[in-house]
């Protein structure tokens, strides 16, 4: 007698890249996360030779090696995801207690087609509340939250509009406009994920933001992503 799996409630995505230094303790938190409900976890790694994944030592995890750009991951992901709710989430973020409850309640109204978690940075600083702050107040105002605030989607929604755009970046803005060109409604949860510092530390803190501000605004002002990532880094 064939034994029948229950179909998973949420898929959580997890795009890496040279990510051997943190993957395991990622793991061990999205697992933790998910103890209480059926879900799965599927990290999809952009280097070919697998130089994160190979770290990843749980029977509870997917892992795939997937094109390179986070969008063509994070698609690769959604194609093997079984569940009805994806949950992009990246590397470096922690999840907030009961994050997949609230994202199934969430979901569970119609009306709703996918959302994210208010912006954390896992550091002490002043200045990063400051762009907490700014970040969360921009969400609020856009409903576009950004990647790094664990993105979420119905699954039916997701393939209708075709996935993530395969753009070097500006991926999780422009998937957002075409949620609210279509009226789709975008829902922000009103907890904390918790995001490393270690972007904004590698990069100078005040670099980062206005660097970030100013290839965000030319986006919106129209500017290809092509253009763009070549002043990403």
């Amino acid at each position: 007698m064939k034994l029948i799996t229950p179909r998973p409630a949420v898929s959580i995505i997890v795009p890496v890249l040279n990510e051997a230094g943190i993957i395991a303790e990622t793991v061990a938190h999205l697992t933790d996360a998910c103890r209480q409900f059926n879900s799965e976890i599927i990290i999809v790694d952009a280097d070919p030779a697998g130089s994160t994944i190979c770290h990843v030592d749980s029977n509870q995890v997917r892992t795939l090696a997937g094109p390179r750009g986070r969008g063509r991951q994070m698609n690769a992901g959604a194609e093997a995801a079984g569940a009805g709710v994806l949950l992009f989430v990246h590397a470096d973020t922690r999840l907030p207690e009961n994050a997949l409850g609230q994202v199934l309640a969430v979901c569970c109204r119609p009306a709703v087609a996918g959302g994210a978690f208010l912006l954390g940075i896992d550091h002490p600083g002043k200045f990063y509340r400051l762009t907490e702050a700014w970040a969360n107040l921009r969400g609020r105002l856009t409903r576009i939250p950004y990647g790094d605030q664990a993105v979420f989607i119905k699954k039916r929604v997701f393939h209708d509009l075709g996935g993530y755009a395969p753009i070097p970046i500006m991926e999780d803005i422009e998937i957002m406009q075409r949620l609210k060109r279509r009226g789709l409604k975008i829902r922000l949860i009103g907890k904390y994920v918790q995001t490393s510092a270690r972007r904004w530390e590698q990069e100078g803190m005040i670099h980062g933001m206005v660097r970030n501000t100013i290839l965000s605004s030319l986006y919106y002002a129209g500017v290809k992503p092509s253009v763009l990532k070549r002043f990403y880094r």
